[in-house]
């Protein structure tokens, strides 16, 4: 039986909690942020998936690294949601779930560097 990738899991539930959050932002009419903000959120699994199927421990921490980006970028866009208010909603359950997965995949990459 395979053992669950922990990060693999947050990042797919995120990715299903930022689709769920851009179909909201729509009904509001909010169109350019919410669209960055979905595809970056998105990106992030995605990356992670495709991480698995590294040719080597470089190309892993480069994949890893790519979703990292893509996750910081995510709060980025989540923060000019939240101080802008161009759509009032709570954003801090959305923030603490993409803070969770920066701080894991800061501790993957610099563990596979070290290794």
């Amino acid at each position: 039986m395979k053992k669950e990738n922990l990060i693999q899991r947050l990042s797919f539930d995120f990715a299903l909690s930022a689709i769920a959050l851009y179909k909201v932002l729509l009904q509001e009419k909010e169109f350019i942020i919410s669209k960055q903000f979905v595809r970056s959120a998105t990106s992030i699994g995605a990356n992670i998936v495709e991480s698995e199927a590294a040719q080597s421990k470089n190309d892993f921490i480069h994949k890893m690294s790519i979703a990292s980006k893509e996750a910081r970028e995510t709060k980025y866009w989540l923060l000019l949601l939240e101080r802008s208010q161009l759509v009032q909603l709570d954003y801090t359950s959305y923030l603490q779930q993409i803070d969770s997965i920066i701080n894991i995949l800061t501790a993957i990459i610099k563990t596979s560097q070290t290794k």
